[in-house]
């Protein structure tokens, strides 16, 4: 048997599923607090991850893998580097090999995800569907323990008959692998079948090999003390936990589940101390929330469309501006020590009227942006529509705009998050030098023609067509649980 080299143990260990849009840094960071001893990544595609590039982001003292349209795919900090797992999703032996050699210097180990029977993840051949191919799944597994110094490891789920589950993880079994994860239940089941513990009893009797019992949220976790009483009914090495993890990251406490309040605070300050995106830690809030979406806690939460407005439902908004203040201070620092990145004193910005703006939605109305009106004013004075040219600075990955009006060019000197909002300041500089509304709130609207118009999602500057109708609010998609046979999160 090929015997990789191994710096993670996986005998007696509390594990946190890979889960999808959950299993971010906030969650991991969170889960390692209350006594996880590994933590899992949501399962990452191998083609997208191919595309990203390894940025070191000296400001959050993270390592990020950012795709080219500059979005981070995965994100990673010192503290877990001893303990995480990258999972993907992968049906070619090439490929997932050159994703692990990608992010093994920055991880504890490596999965692969053959348990998830979800269409995202089974197309191509990933996912549950590796499980009707057992020779590619040797060839994967084969490849990356042979072509990685990091562990290896997989999650599938049973096959129908316990004998073909056994032969499978037999043959798993000599790829020579670190440990195997099983959830107790096949393909076609969800979470509200019983979990067969049975047949992961008979995996961990049939392997030498460490098996991760994985599937027992539903029916056998609601506490700390329950893991063990899991793991003892399927005779495993160690137990993963999904949805109960999910819901109160503080089942991992020996001492016993924190208040759902203390967590979710907690959790709140992992995603703004890492810069996490305000719509996946609303989705991650909302899982914690439950039953309890309809209180006036769940109310302000789904009201909330920043990480600011979220901190300020939670009473966290001086931690928000504080946190914000220190991190741009840092920014700061880092330019002053580096105040030219390569390329930027190139441009000859000879011209540009500059103003120090931000584009702050909630200065403006829902509907109708400083785009929009630069745009309107553009058409009524029959000139060539804006152009924008938006740059990235290496340093700290925030964008800068440039719009050209009329042969005339406009600039913000402040550096934006997003490419989106950095458009937005530079169309706000250009309507205040021409003394044009640009749709603050209060502002008396001029005659705009009534058709689909491009709307900003808040934070991340992704755009949307929604009718305009000034003075209306702006009504947005509730992020909340799904139902049973749709949740993603179940750990695959």
């Amino acid at each position: 048997m090929i015997v990789n080299r191994l710096s993670l143990c996986y005998h007696n260990k509390l594990i946190l599923a890979p889960m999808v849009r959950v299993g971010t840094l906030p969650m991991r960071l969170l889960a390692l607090d209350y006594g996880a001893d590994i933590v899992y990544c949501e399962e990452l595609i191998d083609l997208k991850m191919l595309q990203c590039k390894r940025v070191v982001n000296e400001v959050l003292s993270t390592v990020d893998f950012v795709a080219p349209d500059d979005r981070v795919v995965f994100r990673t900090c010192e503290r877990e580097r001893s303990r995480v797992v990258f999972q993907m999703g992968t049906s070619d032996a090439e490929r997932a090999l050159a994703v692990a050699r990608l992010v093994e210097n920055d991880v504890a180990g490596i999965d692969v995800n053959m348990g998830c029977p979800k269409e995202y993840s089974t197309k191509g051949g990933m996912g549950a569907a590796l499980l009707s191919d057992p020779d590619k799944i040797e060839k994967i597994l084969s490849t990356l323990v042979k072509g990685t110094s990091k562990p290896v490891t997989c999650k599938i789920r049973i096959l129908p008959s316990l004998e073909d589950t056994l032969s499978l993880v037999k043959r798993i079994e000599r790829t020579g692998i670190a440990a195997i994860i099983v959830h107790g239940r096949k393909r076609e089941e969800r979470p509200q079948h019983p979990v067969n513990c049975e047949s992961i009893k008979a995996i961990s009797e049939a392997l030498s090999i460490p098996v991760i019992a994985n599937g027992g949220s539903h029916d056998h976790i609601q506490e700390y003390l329950d893991i063990e009483d899991f793991r003892q009914i399927t005779a495993a090495s160690s137990v993963m936990v999904a949805r109960a993890a999910m819901w109160n990251p503080s089942i991992f406490l020996k001492e016993g589940l924190r208040p759902l309040e203390e967590v979710m605070q907690k959790y709140i300050q992992y995603a703004v101390q890492y810069d996490n995106h305000y719509t996946n830690t609303k989705y991650c809030l909302c899982q914690m929330l439950r039953e309890q979406l309809e209180s006036p806690q769940g109310r302000l939460l789904h009201a909330a469309q920043s990480s600011q407005e979220i901190c300020e439902a939670f009473g966290l908004g001086s931690f928000y501006e504080e946190t914000t203040r220190e991190l741009d201070a840092r920014r700061a620092e880092l330019l002053a020590r580096n105040p030219e990145e390569p390329g930027e004193s190139a441009e000859d910005t000879s011209g540009i009227i500059k103003m120090a703006v931000k584009f702050d939605r909630r200065a403006y109305s829902p509907q109708i942006t400083p785009k929009m009106y630069l745009l309107e004013w553009c058409r009524r004075e029959k000139l060539a529509q804006p152009v924008y040219e938006t740059t990235q600075r290496p340093l700290d990955r925030l964008f800068c705009s440039v719009v050209t009006v009329a042969e005339q060019k406009y600039q913000s000197t402040l550096w934006e998050k997003s490419k989106k909002l950095a458009e937005q300041a530079a169309a706000i500089v250009c309507l205040r030098s021409q003394g044009l509304p640009e749709g603050q709130l209060g502002e008396e609207y001029p005659s705009l023609h009534k058709r689909k118009r491009e709307t900003l999602d808040q934070d991340s500057g992704t755009p949307r067509d929604e009718p305009t109708i000034p003075g209306e609010l702006c009504k947005k998609p509730f992020v909340g649980l799904r139902n049973g046979n749709e949740n993603p999160s179940e750990g695959w």
